[in-house]
């Protein structure tokens, strides 16, 4: 189990179903360390913290091993091509990693890394921004209905993360 990419984003405007609308789903990968506090990854910003980010989702992790059915579901949707690969932070995800998924964890789990430890907190519930992301109107509920939504993380130990860390499971 490893972090493939750290993501972040500012909070921004977006044009999502014809008007202008502040998110900070348009993850980016960064380079190096990021530290990580209680409230989340430096350079990080949400937008509506009434339903994302605050201390129990401070930081939001994604499985890659989703991303072919992403492909396929974005496909014929008709929102991508089919070989439209699946770029580091689409989901809104601050961890894309390997190795884990949904059926592996449960809230209280631990997830120690080299820096930090950070505590699953419950799984994502996507809004309607994730379905403008995806192309899609039905992303939302598909996301729901397959299970494939992530999992929202608390910061117990503070510090540091970055691509390659290493992640340890702890019940």
């Amino acid at each position: 189990m490893k972090i493939l990419s750290v993501n972040t984003a500012r909070a921004a405007a977006r044009l999502i179903q014809g008007r202008s609308v502040p998110t900070g789903i348009g993850k980016q990968p960064v380079a190096g360390p990021v530290q990580v506090g209680p409230l989340g990854l430096d350079g990080d910003e949400q937008a509506d913290q009434s339903v994302h980010g605050g201390p129990s989702k401070a930081v939001y992790l994604y499985p890659v091993l989703h991303h072919p059915f992403w492909q396929t579901v974005r496909a014929q949707a008709g929102a991508a091509a089919a070989d439209a690969p699946i770029p580091p932070g689409l989901f809104g995800e601050n961890l894309s990693v390997e190795g884990i998924d949904e059926a592996q964890l449960w809230i209280g789990d631990r997830l120690r890394l080299p820096g930090c430890t950070l505590v699953v907190s419950e799984p994502r519930n996507p809004c309607y921004k994730f379905n403008a992301v995806m192309g899609f109107a039905q992303a939302s509920s598909l996301m729901n209905q397959s299970g494939y939504c992530g999992a929202y993380l608390a910061v117990l130990h503070p510090g540091q993360l970055q691509a390659g860390d290493p992640i340890t499971l702890e019940p």
